[in-house]
């Protein structure tokens, strides 16, 4: 962040790719970004270029673009490049990064050879229709400090042979996650003293468990110990110009499917440069005159390079149809990769692409090709569009009707190319979109629709009027709403409004939430576009009903979690010490607050909910010592309370457990029990003068004081004076006290003496003593900065870690692992969305085979895209009739449940065994006959209810039932769930 604030950055070119380069780039946070374009904005750039407005047809692009980029980012200065006419060397020498778009091949030697002499390092990338081209050049000899961005990998070693090889061991716990070629230093080995922080040596992987870093003779012999750390290496990286590239290229592959198409891109984007050289213009929309043109120009181009690879004449003729296009998801996933680019070129931190990039996604065109005619200019914002598609495409998608769930990063970014794509703008269009979140700070960095003025507003107003603004054909289209999506909203999100939308799409932060949509489209038949991102990573999925197979026919693997004793017993690396004070946080400031005032408002808490509960004595003692032993009655009493906290916590539990395990402690079979991933802690001694602990007291204190609504204080002086006033308990260690040395131990509880508990609750004032008085729990908020909740975790788990010599982590680095902050960029979210609208358009087409559609991979930091074609849903069978997840049986009439048998028994000769509707057992075989008969004359939804005992909600039509049934074999079958109409 700090190399990328001091670089200045320079985009040239505003029309759609270039506007959304600099939009990222301003997100980002670079010192400054510059932009060129003196050219007169058109009615059509309207159609990719979201900061232009119909009332500034006829102006300069950059003059009107300039103070609405300036919005993005208070911290990033954006200028406006004052000319006329093409950019020139000498215009583009102050700055460390140049992007061309909208250039001649020309424009981008002439300003590559000179920033090439300059060190000023280039990028030209470009958009026309479907296709995509960017090229890099960094120089000669650019270093790479970080190639991959993932964080270095770590562990515990047991063993390092002495010898020329050097094999190490690690821990047989978890793999080591090295790759050969990578570099390890080493720390807290004991014996082979002179690995520790050495000079970082070279990885050659043997195993999961074991590699080689060479020559050890001479360091030691190794006793025991030690953990080794991944150091990232710089990575030298040599570019060649473009000059020499368009001879020579070096491709990257966006599709392994289009290994061929590289080639005939690198002449066809030449050949369309030469082909406006020579004519003033591009190739008219799908003009076979202009395209047989530009055919022959590459085939030229290629012959005088000496090329030999076969060209495609359809790829070419297709490439030279859209060459005036121009659409807002290409745009997208073009000027997200390329931003990143800008990054990697400002910061050194991740691979940069090597060095040609094509990318097209002919797979999006109709099925039925436009005509000439069809896609000639109008002088519409759409023309850009119109010109690839055709205007009858256009209308399907005017008249297309989506529901978006969320309005965060993704939500932002898709409603803003639905915006310029003209999505829902026709007479029968409408967008729905829901999110119950309001606007945060930190939001603004990635969230591009929202401003500064808009924090604490609902997001998804805010998105829905910022993207009205940016097509006033929105206005009255798009209707927001501040829900949750799940069971409590399906009165408003059921039958009636899912028949009134052609598709959803999912711009979620959780995977239930996904998978709840996931199932509504199931249930309603609905297509699903599904998305995420993480960092620099992101991938995409196309859900299309009776085709693929749906969001959550597969899953993720569980993350890992820590082990409890782990945490609470043998931490060995900051992020257990980090979970072990995120939960002292909750046990400290929110739980016991919790519960005293259940115990004070609710009637008979005590015998009603704590002895059923079979937690009861922790939660008497907590509301013992919170309302009457531990009560402060002022400031100074927080203080007190904190600095006993601070003796509980660090000092006596550390030697209550060396008491029940001695550092000299050894296992049955003779090895020392505190060895391996097992750390002998150290208990701590107090000192104020101590920053650590000093930063402890202020902020328990600060945060118990809050609890009861006392004021807080930072005056050092007080705390010293409270301090050392007080006289700390000599503690003396107690013998049965059960430790939980590994997982599949028990978790000591605590002693239910039910006399110790009666007295507990005698000598507890009642809750009527205390009419009105109520503690304050503490909302955990990770982003304010004066609430002294991250400093607590910060210094709880750096205390902790001191106990057991492990390294501390910054504020900074514990703040993201103790609230759990997913990194998230607008360029990632930029190419994601562009990439899941390219799959909108087939979905809008009506396309209904496998091949024609791509679930995308990607990640910006190696570079890396991957797609594949769908998974199909899996099929079954019962008798010869096929069935997928998509399919059901379906009876109307709300029938009786003697006519539901009856139907399945007459008209697919399936035996019913069992129903069921959701965890009620509505009938089966084995019922009792009395029971049965009862129930046989009973309609479903009768049935339904008279079982579960709740009525079902007047706003359901339909009952999913599920069935068991056997053939005319009395073979247990399969089948598809039963859609019961009532």
């Amino acid at each position: 962040m700090k190399k990328m604030a001091s670089s200045n950055v320079l985009v040239v070119g505003m029309k759609g790719l270039g506007v959304e380069i600099a939009k990222n780039v301003a997100l980002a946070g670079v010192k400054t970004v510059t932009i060129y374009d003196p050219a007169p904005t058109e009615i059509a750039d309207l159609g990719t270029q979201f900061f232009l407005r119909e009332e500034d047809v006829g102006k300069p692009r950059a003059q009107v673009t300039a103070p609405r980029l300036a919005e993005l980012n208070s911290y990033v200065p954006v200028k406006l490049l004052e000319g006329s006419g093409e950019i020139t060397s000498e215009m583009v020498a102050p700055y460390q990064v140049v992007v061309l778009t909208n250039a001649t091949i020309a424009k981008q030697v002439e300003i590559n050879e000179f920033c090439r002499s300059k060190g000023i390092y280039f990028i030209a990338a470009d958009v026309r229709g479907l296709f995509g081209s960017v090229f890099n050049d960094f120089g000669k000899d650019f270093a790479c400090v970080d190639p991959t961005g993932e964080n270095p990998q770590t562990g515990m070693i047991v063993e390092v042979d002495e010898d020329e090889e050097g094999m190490v061991t690690c821990l047989d716990e978890t793999r080591h996650g090295l790759e050969d070629g990578d570099y390890v230093t080493f720390s807290e080995v004991k014996g082979m003293e002179g690995l520790n922080g050495c000079e970082p040596r070279k990885v050659t992987v043997k195993g999961p468990y074991t590699f080689a870093i060479g020559d050890t003779r001479g360091l030691g012999q190794y006793q025991t110990g030690g953990i080794f750390t991944q150091v990232k290496m710089p990575k030298i990286l040599q570019f060649k110009s473009l000059k020499e590239s368009l001879t020579q290229p070096e491709f990257f592959l966006t599709d392994f499917a289009k290994f061929d198409r590289p080639d005939t891109l690198h002449v066809g984007f030449q050949a369309l440069s030469a082909f406006y050289e020579k004519s003033g213009h591009l190739p008219r929309p799908r003009n076979a005159q202009d395209a047989a043109t530009v055919i022959s120009l590459a085939k030229e181009i290629q012959s005088a390079a000496g090329g030999e690879a076969e060209l495609s004449d359809k790829v070419l003729e297709a490439l030279s149809f859209q060459a005036t296009g121009d659409l807002s998801p290409m745009v997208a996933v073009i000027g997200g990769f390329v931003a990143q680019e800008v990054l990697k070129a400002c910061s050194a931190k991740f691979h940069p692409m090597q060095q040609n990039m094509y990318f097209d996604s002919l797979e999006s065109l109709p099925k039925e090709p436009p005509t000439e005619e069809d896609c000639q200019p109008v002088g519409s914002r759409y023309d850009g569009q119109v010109a690839v598609f055709g205007k009858k495409f256009q209308e399907k998608i005017a008249s297309n009707k989506q529901f978006l769930v969320g309005s965060g990063a993704i939500g932002c970014e898709m409603l803003k190319n639905w915006s310029m794509m003209g999505l829902a703008t026709g007479s029968n269009g409408i967008i729905h979109v829901t999110d119950l979140d309001t606007i945060e700070k930190s939001n603004l960095n990635r969230q591009f629709l929202f401003r500064a003025k808009d924090v604490g507003k609902f997001k998804a107003e805010s998105a829905a009027a910022a993207v009205a603004d940016m097509n006033p054909e929105l206005k009255g289209k798009i209707i927001a709403h501040q829900d949750r999506v799940g069971p409590e909203t399906e009165q408003e999100y059921g039958d009636e409004f899912f028949a009134t939308i052609d598709g959803v799409t999912n711009a979620l932060d959780n995977v239930a939430a996904r998978q709840y949509m996931d199932r509504r489209c199931v249930f309603y038949q609905k297509p699903l576009l599904e998305s995420g991102t993480l960092g620099t990573k992101a991938n995409t999925q196309v859900v299309v009903p009776f085709l693929t197979e749906s969001y959550s026919s597969s899953q993720d693997p569980p993350e890992k979690s820590i082990p409890s004793c782990t945490v609470k017993n043998f931490p060995n690396a900051i992020e257990h010490t980090i979970q072990w004070s995120r939960e002292a946080f909750d046990a400290l400031f929110v739980n016991p607050p919790t519960t005293v005032n259940l115990y004070l408002s609710q009637p008979n808490f005590v015998e009603t909910t704590l002895k059923s509960s079979g937690q009861h004595h922790d939660q008497l003692k907590q509301i013992e010592k919170y309302l009457k032993t531990d009560r402060p009655m002022s400031f100074d009493d927080c203080i007190r309370w904190a600095r006993l906290q601070y003796e509980k916590d660090y000092v006596n539990e550390i030697k209550q457990l060396l008491f029940n395990l001695p550092k000299d402690q050894v296992n049955s079979n003779g090895t020392p029990f505190w060895s391996g991933p097992k750390r002998a802690p150290d208990a701590l001694k107090f000192n104020i003068d101590n920053p650590l602990d000093f930063d402890y007291l202020v902020a328990a204190a600060n945060l118990h004081a809050f609890n009861y609504g006392l004021k807080g204080e930072r005056d050092p002086a007080l705390f010293r004076k409270v301090v050392e006033s007080m006289t700390i308990p000599e503690f003396t260690p107690k013998s049965g006290v059960k430790i939980q040395v590994n997982e599949n131990e028990p978790v000591p509880q605590g002693d239910d003496n039910e006399e110790d508990l009666d007295a507990i609750v005698a000598s507890l004032p009642p809750p009527s003593s205390l009419a009105g008085f109520r503690l304050q729990p503490v909302d955990f908020e990770k982003d304010d900065d004066s609430n002294h909740h991250i400093d607590f975790i910060t210094a709880a788990s750096n205390l902790r870690a001191t106990n057991y010599g492990i390294t501390p982590a910054d504020r900074h680095k514990t703040k993201l692992i103790a609230g759990k902050i997913i990194p998230a960029i607008a360029t990632t979210t930029a190419l994601a969305v562009g990439l899941v609208c390219l799959e909108l358009y087939k979905i809008i087409d009506g396309k209904n085979e496998l091949e024609d559609f791509k679930n995308g991979f990607v990640n910006l930091a190696l570079p890396f895209f991957g797609f594949s074609e769908p998974i199909a849903a899996a099929k079954q069978k019962y008798g010869e009739t096929e069935w997928t997840l998509w399919d059901r049986f379906e009876i109307d009439g709300n029938p009786t449940l003697q006519e539901f048998l009856d139907w399945f028994k007459n008209t697919h000769k399936l035996d019913v065994q069992m129903v069921s509707q959701g965890v009620s057992m509505l009938w089966s075989a084995f019922v009792p006959p009395k029971k049965a008969a009862e129930r046989m004359g009973m309609k479903m939804s009768e049935l339904v209810e008279h079982v579960s005992k709740k009525p079902i909600p007047p706003w359901t039509k339909n009952l999913l039932v599920e069935v068991m049934v056997d053939d005319e074999n009395g073979e247990d079958v399969e089948v598809p769930y039963c859609l019961v109409k009532i």
